[in-house]
């Protein structure tokens, strides 16, 4: 039996000696190795932050102090010390999340995995800490892995920092590439004191001394100001030579470091000086992403940020598919339109590789900003590029679009720029769960005057329809496609006036058939299953792909007419959804069909594969084909069009055939 099997709570971890503490950080380390090679998820991220989730439980007392994490993938390492150590089932349906889980534990907080927002949590914890009587409680907030990026983190900081009373420690886990560590002996000297310095500095004692000169001196007339700025400014200037602060020391909040994240001992005293001076505290730490596992040191890109299967011995990916993923081929796409037209511009928020902008980037470096994890300013600063003539790209998860929406209403669409949104893993993504389900998109966009939007079937549409989009300079586009890899090619019949594409009509030429299926996006493989299920029936289909979702075209409303029934196929949430405005055009052309939208329901989905998360939620072929039949015999809501000479059902009737 190892350590970590003898770890069932955080405060198991005060029995261990500095020896014990070290080997168990180690078996932490193989264990995360051997376990997310076998289940894929974040490895990188994990590695590195062992010691300071170890140093942050012995320091803190969780679950009464409340620990948050920013971003939700590096926790791992806590999972582990609050008892959660079978990961057999990480991220797959029934089995642990990838992501902090109340559900999972009372020491789990925070289950969103949108980056930026735990200090706000942090601030909105601590006040009511305050408020209900409780503020020796303390808040400790793990913010790093980019997270520091977002604006959201800045505007937390500044409210944090306005009250000195506050028992919140902000742990910044600084893991960036471009910081180079500092290396000599005098250097490792200054290291060897700074502990000792940050204690001096952290005293009550030592604060309390400082605010009495600082007062004694400005009380003191012209010659006392003097000399209080006189001090203050070679204060500033050594503390700048010693430990270099930036922007933290201008919030007014203390600070504490940089200090060795790996370092376990060095971790715990600059948390424990923290803790001991009672109020907001920032301790920066320095880590490396993927430590200790030279196949993530390795990894140029993202030292594993996330991982699929790998072998753990050399981190190669196993049973790779040699099939091509929607990212892959945006990626192809853009990278060939930037090279035709030079007002091309793509803005990524701290995803190069994720979304697809890499090729780009590596063909016209200067044409492709990473703004970090700012999508609100990515959106605005794209308004203002398409105002001085180019055409940006704006590549985000279709999840995160959620955090610019007012910017996208009223900086892009209001001033009908021309701004192509192209949403990568929209729809159900699956194993993140319920934060990363690019599902609310098309839902939200629909509110947008003058949006149009793409939602593509295949590859070949996809490169089809960015190429469009990015024509569009009045307006904003948004092109969606899923995750994962493209499926089949899937070719049209007949491609209609105003673009809609016709799939299939069964039987073969007819005009006026039972049911309008409409397919949005990846869903037309399961159409064309529904339909030929129907056929079987002997209820006739014509199954269409709209290609531009938005503006609703003529042609779906006419094809609408001369139907019975329609049914929309969207992989976003029911709830204003795609068929809700179809719907609503319909109405307001006086077409009186029938329309069921079939989609997702306005719910927060576990984690589990996509299929597994669209047969929970009733988006298969069978289930589908079993409403429409009855829809179709008028025994379920809503009732198609009856047949002439038919009585028009109500419900829980049958028709008189």
């Amino acid at each position: 039996m190892g350590i970590l099997d003898t770890i069932r709570n955080p405060q198991d971890l005060n029995q261990l000696s500095q020896g014990q503490l070290e080997e168990l950080a180690a078996e932490v380390r193989s264990f995360l190795i051997t376990n997310v090679s076998q289940t894929g998820g974040h490895l990188g991220p994990n590695l590195g932050v062992v010691e300071l989730t170890l140093a942050v439980h012995r320091i803190f007392d969780s679950p009464r102090d409340s620990i948050v994490f920013d971003t939700g993938h590096q926790s791992y390492v806590h999972k582990l010390l609050t008892g959660r150590q079978d990961f057999s089932t990480l991220r797959q349906q029934g089995g642990m999340s990838g992501y902090p889980s109340r559900a999972e534990s009372e020491h789990d907080i925070v289950e969103s995995s949108h980056a930026s927002s735990s200090l706000s949590w942090a601030d909105g914890i601590s006040r009511a800490r305050q408020l209900t009587g409780e503020s020796e409680r303390y808040t400790v907030a793990v913010v790093g892995d980019g997270a520091l990026t977002g604006g959201m983190a800045w505007e937390a900081i500044n409210n944090i920092a306005a009250d000195k009373r506050r028992r919140v420690v902000i742990v910044v886990n600084d893991n960036g590439r471009s910081y180079a560590p500092t290396v000599g002996g005098f250097a490792d000297y200054l290291a060897s004191l700074r502990p000792t310095i940050d204690s001096f500095r952290a005293a009550p004692a030592y604060e309390g001394t400082l605010d009495w000169w600082k007062k004694k001196l400005q009380n003191g007339g012209p010659v006392g100001q003097f000399t209080y700025k006189s001090l203050h400014a070679m204060k500033k200037g050594i503390k700048d030579w010693w430990a270099p602060q930036g922007m933290f020391e201008d919030l007014g909040m203390k600070y504490i470091g940089p200090v060795d994240g790996h370092n376990l001992q060095a971790m715990e005293h600059a948390l424990s000086t923290a803790r001991n001076y009672a109020g907001p505290v920032i301790v920066h730490a320095m880590t490396e992403k993927g430590h200790g596992y030279a196949p993530a040191r390795a990894h140029e890109a993202d030292q594993f940020h996330a991982v699929g299967i790998i072998d753990p011995e050399t981190g190669e990916p196993t049973g790779v598919s040699g099939a091509q993923s929607w990212t892959s081929v945006f990626a192809d796409e853009i990278a060939k339109i930037a090279d035709e037209r030079p007002d091309i511009v793509g803005i990524t928020g701290a995803m190069l590789i994720p979304v697809g902008l890499h090729k780009f980037a590596a063909k016209h470096p200067d044409r492709v900003i990473d703004v970090g994890i700012a999508e609100q300013h990515a959106l605005t600063s794209a308004a203002g590029m398409a105002f001085g003539g180019l055409h940006p790209v704006v590549a985000v998860y279709a999840t995160f679009l959620n955090r610019a929406f007012d910017q996208l209403l009223m900086d892009v669409a209001l001033h009908k720029a021309g701004v192509t949104i192209v949403l990568d893993r929209a729809g159900v993504t699956g194993p993140d769960g319920a934060s990363h389900h690019g599902m609310w998109d098309m839902a939200m966009v629909q509110i947008v005057p003058g949006l149009h939007l793409a939602a593509p079937r295949d590859a070949s549409r996809l490169r089809e329809e960015l190429r469009e989009a990015v024509a569009i300079s009045d307006a904003p586009t948004v092109v969606r496609f899923s995750k994962g890899t493209v499926g089949s090619e899937v070719e049209a019949i007949e491609r209609l006036a105003d673009g809609v594409d016709v799939l299939a009509r069964r039987p073969a030429g007819s005009t006026e058939n039972d049911v309008l299926i409409v397919s949005v996006g990846a869903m037309s493989e399961l159409a064309l299953d529904v339909s030929n299920r129907l056929g079987a029936q002997g209820i006739s289909t014509t199954v269409v792909d709209p290609r531009w979702v938005l503006p609703v075209r003529d042609s779906i409303i006419a094809l609408a007419s001369h139907h019975r029934l329609v049914i929309c196929i969207e992989d976003g949430v029911r709830a204003g959804g795609v068929g809700s405005r179809i719907r609503q055009e319909m109405r307001a052309a006086g077409v009186d069909t029938a329309l069921n939208e079939v989609g997702l329901p306005a719910e927060f989905l576990d984690h589990g594969t996509r299929s597994q998360v669209l047969e929970r939620v009733g988006l298969t072929a069978q289930q589908i084909t079993h409403d429409v039949v009855a829809q179709v015999l008028g025994t379920k809501v809503p009732f198609a069009r009856p047949l002439p000479g038919q009585e028009r059902p109500t419900t829980g009737s049958l028709p008189i055939l």
